[in-house]
């Protein structure tokens, strides 16, 4: 996953946290994060789908936090936004007549996996609540 997402989706659900009972607007996320308001609005649907932020429509619209932040693990974000494995993606079409290029992509599953596996663990017992700790 080589990508922005995760910590975007950190970024969103930290400033979530930290201003509880308020609904924050997309464009107020986007300011912090400096991205398109468009992208926080994506990712604010995701945030939804796992049931972790409720939004409201209209003028005094916004989103919030709908659970407490030591409910949400770092995995589960991590698991919300991966796309791709830790270490990227394999080459389509070895060579199957190389004694190397044959075999190569059922070694990388195995190693990919693991390495995914790897940081999902390290991530389970931490929560949103232990990250935000951080600023305080």
């Amino acid at each position: 996953m080589n990508n922005t997402r995760f910590a975007t989706l950190i970024h969103i659900l930290t400033l979530l946290a930290r201003n509880p009972g308020q609904w924050l607007n997309s464009d107020w996320i986007a300011g912090s994060i400096r991205i398109n308001p468009v992208i926080v609005r994506k990712e604010l649907s995701v945030l939804q789908e796992q049931g972790w932020v409720i939004s409201r429509k209209g003028k005094e619209g916004g989103s919030a936090l709908h659970v407490a932040a030591g409910e949400i693990s770092l995995a589960g974000i991590y698991r919300a936004v991966k796309n791709s494995h830790v270490l990227g993606r394999k080459n389509n079409g070895c060579n199957p007549g190389c004694p190397v290029g044959k075999d190569i992509n059922q070694k990388l599953d195995i190693l990919f996996t693991e390495t995914d596996d790897m940081v999902v663990n390290a991530l389970q017992y931490k929560t949103l609540e232990n990250f935000i700790e951080q600023f305080d």
